[in-house]
């Protein structure tokens, strides 16, 4: 998968070698080349994340600005609004990974930065921020995809050898893909209109659960799953999407407009206009969070027989991991890992903190990159963002013409 500008060639390659000297330790001291460092710097949506990472993993300081107080009270994210907290606060939040690491730039390796996909206006301040970096540091840039660093992030944490399946389900993204390698992905299904994060953080306003006393300080999506603990999934049984299209693509506008509609016609019932909680409300988020995890567990299960009939997989411990902020979502950890059981692969989670949007994903994909030597650039190379960015290459039609049917799989999901 070629990330990166055709115009990187001959010269910039000569520019490479003259920062050869900044990815090792002083050969005039006798040592043998010492762990590189990576600063890592993320601003794809509404979280400021920056950190500086060793080449083990080892975290070495970091930071997070969070704007989800900001943009629950205006009702959702307003790409302006965080264009303007990622300017305000990039510069601190940098700093402060730098500091918390004991880590002067001199003695870094590389810059990484989110460049695709997200908000044009998050991205471009990252962006910007990070190429005055790398040029008065005189740093080579790696430019990272959002999503590869998603996939990637487990491989910090423990050993998983390529290749593995990969969930990435988030509020702007959902795909399933194979990971072959740092930089080599198959895609098998993806979003066709909006992601599951959006749709339960939609629900969730269209509920009103701001006004709910347990649920003022959450994102919607954590709202949902906090009231569905106690609410009763099958007193509203949505119809779980695309049931009758034999692929691995994602689609969830459907889903919420049932939602919407059961919305409506109860609040007729209540004699109560919207804004008001409902009394049945726990059992809406209930059986919107079940309908979610069962369109999430159908497609991967359909990936993973796909992958099976194709050899995608190793025989010996096939892995599926399951990443990005929708992925903290504990009920559909529990639907994924019914699934996994029943087809003999295990189930890989991030732990929440690193499934959420991090610098130290960021990193982490920028230690990768700098290990296998790919994607990376002189800090004088213009790069631009891309709000919309495929992540490898395209299977969906194969996938799609596979037309595989799933097996009943019983998923009595156990709270």
């Amino acid at each position: 998968m070629t990330m990166f500008p055709a115009k990187v060639k001959c010269l910039h390659r000569l520019r490479l070698l003259q920062l050869k000297h900044t990815l090792w330790c002083s050969p005039s001291l006798g040592k043998a080349p010492c762990s590189r460092l990576v600063l890592g710097i993320e601003t794809s949506c509404d979280d400021t994340g920056a950190a500086v990472l060793d080449e083990t993993g080892e975290i070495l300081g970091e930071s997070l600005h969070s704007q989800k107080d900001v943009h629950l009270r205006t009702g959702g994210i307003i790409p302006t609004v965080a264009q303007q907290l990622h300017r305000e606060h990039i510069e601190r939040v940098v700093q402060e990974a730098l500091e918390r690491s004991d880590v002067d730039p001199s003695r870094l390796s590389a810059v990484a930065t989110t460049v695709k996909p997200g908000l044009a206006l998050s991205l471009g301040i990252g962006l910007e921020f990070s190429q005055k970096f790398v040029r008065q540091h005189n740093k080579p840039f790696i430019p990272i995809h959002h999503m590869e660093a998603h996939a990637l992030t487990v491989r910090m944490l423990q050993p998983v050898a390529f290749p593995f399946l990969v969930l990435l389900v988030s509020g702007g993204h959902s795909l399933l893909a194979v990971a072959r390698g740092v930089d080599d992905f198959l895609l098998l299904g993806h979003a066709l209109d909006e992601a599951p994060g959006d749709a339960l953080d939609k629900v969730a306003r269209r509920l009103s659960l701001i006004k709910h006393p347990q649920c003022s300080t959450l994102s919607g999506g954590q709202a949902i799953e906090l009231l569905a603990e106690d609410g009763d999934r099958t007193r509203f049984p949505f119809r779980t999407p695309m049931e009758q299209t034999y692929d691995c693509c994602f689609s969830f506008a459907g889903l919420r407009n049932q939602v919407n509609m059961t919305i409506m016609k109860k609040e007729a019932e209540e004699g109560i206009e919207q804004g008001t909680l409902l009394s049945c409300v726990n059992d809406i988020a209930a059986s919107a969070q079940h309908t979610v995890a069962s369109h999430l567990a159908k497609r991967t299960h359909r990936a993973i027989l796909f992958c099976k009939a194709n050899g995608l997989l190793p025989s010996d411990s096939p892995t599926v991991v399951l990443s990005g902020g929708v992925a903290s979502n504990q009920y559909i950890r529990k639907a994924l890992t019914i699934i996994t059981d029943a087809t003999g692969l295990r189930l890989l989670c991030p732990p929440a903190k690193f499934c959420t949007d991090n610098g130290v994903m960021i990193a982490w994909n920028g230690v990768e990159r700098l290990r296998e030597g790919k994607g990376i650039l002189p800090p004088d190379v213009d790069v631009s963002y891309e709000p919309k960015a495929r992540l490898g290459v395209d299977m969906t039609a194969e996938v799609k013409a596979a037309a595989i049917r799933l097996p009943s799989v019983r998923t009595k999901i156990s709270r």
